[in-house]
């Protein structure tokens, strides 16, 4: 018996999904946090900002991450070879650049210092609201600082706004600062994605499966319970319930055949979509090349994703 139970090979360590603090991700953590995930398969891991989450998953101590389309764009670009397994949200509203009260819109930034997070979203955020205020980059003084300093520099005078989102953005809020501008403005620039280190997808299919499965769960329950899910979640957001079912609001998650849809084609729908997000990415320098969408989105994993679609959450 011994020597059998030595052949045996051992158990796979979870899948770590990494996420930083973004309601758009939140039905992972409320899969994890109703047990509707299983740990043995995945382990869901939260970081301070998306900034921490790309180094993880750089650095090898992640196996997946909950990242916005462009962050993704960025990745692959410079030579990670990740797969976009499932399409989340897009944001409609839930990124949100905030300001002192004397700033009412975009063009009363001229000479104003801002907070950007050195980030993907960041600068295309930023890029969005100088094009609204009619301001060109040297019109304007950028302090690149990660999401989770921006209170503390508003509160030091270091900076007057700052390229935020929620819930980051409720403590701010509560500071006293207004919105002046948001994602509503830039309609399908944010989307939130899930992806998978290549090699993981191969060998370990089964748990990236689990992962689907989870965020379907816990999504189901988060659309069939909002209240009860907001007072569990809203606990760790700095927002109240109320202010948490407010920011859902401002999202908008994806079924899974709209998810589906825009993973296939010949090209992918999902590349004709984001065309535009992926030219601006380019004349910022963001990236080199244009994005290989055709290996971003495996058209095998794609089928396998129809198959999975009549699994009961």
């Amino acid at each position: 018996m011994g020597a059998l139970a030595a052949c045996q090979p051992l158990p796979l360590a979870p899948l770590k999904l990494g996420l930083n603090p973004w309601v758009g991700y939140d039905p992972l953590v409320l899969a994890r946090d109703r047990e509707l995930l299983d740990p043995a398969q995945v382990k869901v891991v939260e970081l301070a900002s998306s900034s921490e989450t790309l180094r993880h998953l750089r650095n090898g101590l992640l196996d997946a991450a909950a990242l916005t389309l462009d962050e993704t764009l960025r990745l692959a670009d410079d030579g990670v070879d990740v797969r976009i397994v499932l399409l989340l949200s897009t944001s409609a509203g839930a990124d949100v650049v905030m300001a002192r009260p004397d700033i009412t819109a975009p063009a009363a930034l001229r000479g104003r210092s801002i907070a950007v997070e050195r980030t993907t979203v960041g600068a295309l955020m930023l890029q969005r609201l100088l094009q609204a205020g009619g301001l060109q980059p040297h019109e304007v003084h950028v302090r690149n600082l990660e999401a989770s300093q921006h209170l503390a520099a508003l509160r030091n005078g270091l900076v007057e706004a700052a390229v935020s989102y929620e819930p980051l953005a409720g403590a701010l809020k509560a500071e006293g600062l207004r919105p002046v501008f948001d994602s509503r403005q830039m309609p399908g620039d944010i989307v939130d994605v899930l992806v998978v280190r290549a090699e993981v997808l191969d060998r370990r299919r089964p748990q990236v499966e689990a992962a689907v499965l989870g965020w379907r769960r816990g999504l189901s329950v988060l659309e069939s319970h909002p209240q009860a899910s907001a007072e569990l979640l809203a606990a760790g957001s700095d927002l109240s319930p109320g202010d948490y079912l407010s920011t859902l609001k401002g999202l908008k998650f994806y079924g899974e055949q709209e998810g589906q849809a825009l993973m296939s084609g010949q090209p992918r729908a999902l590349g004709q979509q984001s065309q535009s997000l992926a030219v601006t990415l380019g004349f910022m320098g963001l990236i080199r090349t244009s994005p290989d969408w055709e290996r971003l989105l495996d058209e095998h994993w794609v089928e396998r994703l129809r198959t999975l679609e009549g699994a009961q959450p």
